[in-house]
């Protein structure tokens, strides 16, 4: 059988195997793949009997890649028949059976159709090596994906390698001992009080691994992702991590959108334990387990809150530090509250440009309207409740009308209960639309990197060409 040698291929395989931290036996399939498409373009410039071939014409042709010899062969395999159509896929029953007689039809054979060194010309030696790079950065994904989907959503210890644009580039590891793997920290998932500088070590939250093709690193990491809390509080209070007190919610704003309002995190948690106070065993004597916390985050400001399954005390709590005189739920099925306060305490309890109420609309996910108890008209804001559900009554039953007048008249083009009140905006779905708005803004870089990566991929053929 003929062999097209590839001297150094044993040390090729082993230096290419510890730059990119892939086993051996990914290295060589990466090789074998990268030959078939080197073969196809061999045979594209011999025009061969056919000048265009389909994608899955050569899927029946295979290498064989010897080590020790330091060479590979080309392996088709072929259908007998009757008579040949294709001779890349047929062969004849008269000519397999001059050397094996019990050959039959519809038998396969193997065949060496490995071509001479010299017509494996520069043009197919060049697509080897594009498509080996080519397959080398997949099986590296591939690797990467496999090690790394597991811990989605947990939290590594990563370093600063560099930074690129506006994101930081670092290295995590998936255990000890394992190799690390460059991971992104955007811009939008870094702390504002965060100083990084190369070789620096944080605590990352994994917040996504990519699949597919991406120009750039495959992971994504954030500090400013709620898991994040969560897990430093669970590592930190031993009652968490056996599951004696429980995080029921966590509402974080590690990005304000005002400079001159800092980050903050409102933690909820709750006990089954009588003799348990789960608020103190979150902060610590003297405050020393909520520190270290606060330290990681580089001086956030956490409020640790007890649930209730009350909403009224569940709503009080969650404004702390401000002092509630009273909740009143004017509208428990649309989760709307008026939370009266004391004068003094209106400031407290909207917080800096409404941070403190924002976040506690967020963790208990109620509608809060802070008011002044001296000022509140019990009598007027209760009138302006009747009214308002009474028009909400209203509007459902022009809905119901609406909806039986489709059922009667099917050709008649109307609005749908439900196409309706996708028009009204809540909280919802304007939280809804900006997270689409944020995954539209994630989808236009990458095509603009693979945009940039293929205009590359073209401007090193054409030097290599």
């Amino acid at each position: 059988m003929s062999i097209v040698n590839l001297p150094g291929l044993k040390k090729m395989i082993e230096e290419i195997s510890q730059s990119h931290n892939l086993p051996k036996s990914a290295v060589q399939q990466a090789l074998r793949e990268a030959l078939i498409k080197g073969y196809e373009r061999y045979r594209r410039a011999q025009r061969i009997e056919r000048p265009h071939f389909d994608d899955e014409y050569f899927n029946n042709f295979e290498v064989d890649l010897d080590i020790e010899e330091e060479g590979f062969r080309i392996l088709c395999t072929k259908t007998i028949v009757e008579e040949v159509g294709n001779t890349d896929h047929h062969i004849s029953l008269k000519e397999v059976q001059e050397v094996a007689s019990e050959a039959q039809l519809g038998d396969s054979v193997v065949l060496d159709v490995t071509p001479d060194q010299r017509d494996f010309g520069r043009m197919a030696a060049i697509q080897t090596k594009q498509v080996l790079s080519q397959k080398l950065r997949d099986q590296q994904r591939k690797l990467i994906q496999e090690e790394f989907e597991e811990l989605e959503g947990t939290v590594l210890q990563a370093r600063v390698l560099r930074f690129e644009r506006q994101s930081v580039i670092m290295a995590i590891s998936s255990g000890f001992g394992q190799p690390e793997v460059e991971a992104e920290l955007p811009k939008r998932e870094q702390l504002p009080n965060d100083t990084y500088r190369i070789g620096s070590t944080f605590k990352v939250f994994l917040k996504k691994v990519r699949e597919g093709p991406h120009r750039g690193p495959q992971l994504v990491v954030s500090r400013a992702s709620a898991g994040l809390v969560v897990y430093l509080f669970a590592n930190e209070v031993p009652e968490i991590e056996d599951e004696v007190v429980r995080i029921v919610a966590v509402a974080r704003e590690a990005n304000p959108p005002s400079r001159h309002v800092g980050p903050r995190t409102k933690i909820a948690v709750d006990t089954l334990e009588r003799d348990v106070d789960p608020v103190g065993a979150c902060i610590g004597a003297r405050g020393s387990r909520i520190q270290v916390v606060v330290n990681e985050l580089r001086g956030e400001k956490i409020d640790v809150i007890r649930w209730s399954p009350d909403p009224a005390t569940y709503i009080a709590n969650a404004l702390s530090p401000a002092r509630v005189e009273e909740v009143l739920l004017v509208n428990p099925e649309g989760r709307q509250a008026h939370i009266l306060v004391a004068e003094d305490q209106l400031s407290l309890a909207i917080g800096k440009e409404g941070q403190n109420v924002r976040l506690a609309a967020r963790l208990t996910g109620w509608k809060i309207d802070i008011k002044d108890i001296a000022k509140y008209d019990y009598e007027a804001e209760h009138q302006k409740m009747q009214e308002l559900q009474a028009a909400i009554a209203q509007r459902e039953a022009e809905l119901a009308d609406d909806e039986e007048e489709d059922e009667e008249e099917p050709e008649r083009e109307t609005s749908s209960p439900a196409e309706l009140e996708a028009k009204v905006t809540t909280p919802q779905s304007l939280a809804e639309e900006e997270f689409a708005e944020e995954e539209f803004a994630e989808d236009e870089e990458e095509f603009a990197e693979d945009e940039e990566e293929f205009a590359e991929d073209e401007e090193e053929e054409d030097i290599l060409s």
